[in-house]
């Protein structure tokens, strides 16, 4: 024990004799390289990995350090040079540009686009749709494009409909009706409320009020309907109803002779007729839950006033938050002159900016 003491003694002072010959400057080159040794062994990884940090910092500190000393570093004098040759290499290698240039990512987003909201375009009618549209790209780029995009092409891409865009596809040619209830303050009667909404734009028409909704009074509201449709009958094919007592044979009749089939919901299931549900929920939270109904002609006046807000100025989640049919356009950012209107004494408010 005592013999290997008096030889680390010995290493040591050797060592001190040493760095009493070499300048100060290497002496702290020195301290950094170990310094970062140490922080690089200190990592968590059980074998260090050297970033591109690491290996600049040696990279040009190893060159100050005596020759004796490079060859006792956790890298060798070849991994430097390998380093460097590397660095060399990326800097100096050009990229390929062989074949036709890249395309364009907006084009990219564009043709899938396309493809998925027209279904039955093949690469050439695609073709032909960018080319008005400015932008000249070959038909095999198209099919390229799609195969990567795993779009299949126009015969087996008719079949690949998700659900959500088949129900909004048939919700354009949809009516929904139902009924729904008001009971009058002063005569204490019970006023039925008969309405159509289609289903596509949310557009709501009140077909009328009774206290009997018999089959033949609502046989008379589904004709009405069909004036008040005119031209666009043509464009609705299904109607959704319940099973109640109001709707008798003459009902549907009246509807088929003018091309609309009638589907009846299961019994006992109003969310099979979601959409005309919602509004009885809608149109009574905002309006009939929260006024005193007197009679069937105030009713009348409330249900009107609140259909012309619902149906041209309230803001619809279905529609990203636009009205229906909207009468008034959106107005310019930037307008600070709003003027409020007042529906229903001021249950109900709508916005609007003041002309110039």
């Amino acid at each position: 024990m005592a013999l290997r003491l008096l030889y680390l003694m010995f290493v040591r002072l050797g060592d001190w004799l040493v760095l009493l010959g070499r300048s100060s400057a290497a002496k702290d080159v020195e301290l950094l390289v170990l310094r970062h040794e140490v922080a690089v062994l200190r990592r968590i990884n059980p074998r260090p990995q050297w970033d591109w940090a690491d290996r600049a910092v040696l990279a040009a500190l190893v060159r100050r350090l005596p020759r004796l000393l490079r060859e006792h570093r956790l890298v060798t004098p070849g991994t430097l040079l390998r380093w460097h040759r590397r660095l060399v290499a990326k800097k100096w290698t050009h990229p390929r540009r062989t074949g036709r240039p890249p395309i364009d990512d907006t084009i990219v987003a564009l043709i899938e686009r396309i493809a998925r909201e027209n279904t039955g375009w093949g690469y050439r009618r695609i073709q032909g749709e960018l080319l008005k549209l400015g932008h000249r790209v070959a038909a095999s780029t198209v099919r390229r494009v799609l195969k990567r995009l795993r779009i299949p092409p126009a015969p087996r891409r008719e079949t690949d409909t998700s659900w959500r865009r088949f129900l909004r596809t048939q919700a354009t040619s949809m009516l929904a009706c139902d009924f729904f209830h008001v009971d009058c303050v002063v005569t204490l009667k019970r006023v039925y409320v008969f309405f159509v909404m289609e289903v596509a734009t949310r557009y709501v028409h009140i077909l009328g009020t009774t206290t009997n909704p018999d089959g033949r009074w609502t046989t008379q509201q589904a004709r009405n309907l069909l004036m008040d449709l005119g031209d666009r009958a043509d464009d609705f094919r299904f109607l959704i109803r319940d099973r109640a007592g109001q709707f008798t044979t003459s009902f549907d009749a009246a509807l088929s002779d003018a091309g609309i089939h009638v589907v009846k919901t299961p019994p006992q299931c109003p969310r099979a007729n979601a959409h005309a549900e919602r509004f009885v929920g809608t149109v009574r939270r905002e309006a009939t839950d929260r006024l005193l109904i007197i009679n069937q002609h105030h009713l009348r006046t409330v249900l009107n006033r609140y259909t012309t807000h619902y149906n041209h100025r309230r803001p619809h989640q279905a529609l990203q938050l636009t009205p229906p049919r909207p009468d008034h356009p959106t107005a310019e950012p930037g307008r600070t002159s709003i003027r409020r209107r007042p529906v229903l004494g001021g249950l109900i408010n709508e916005y609007e900016p003041v002309a110039a």
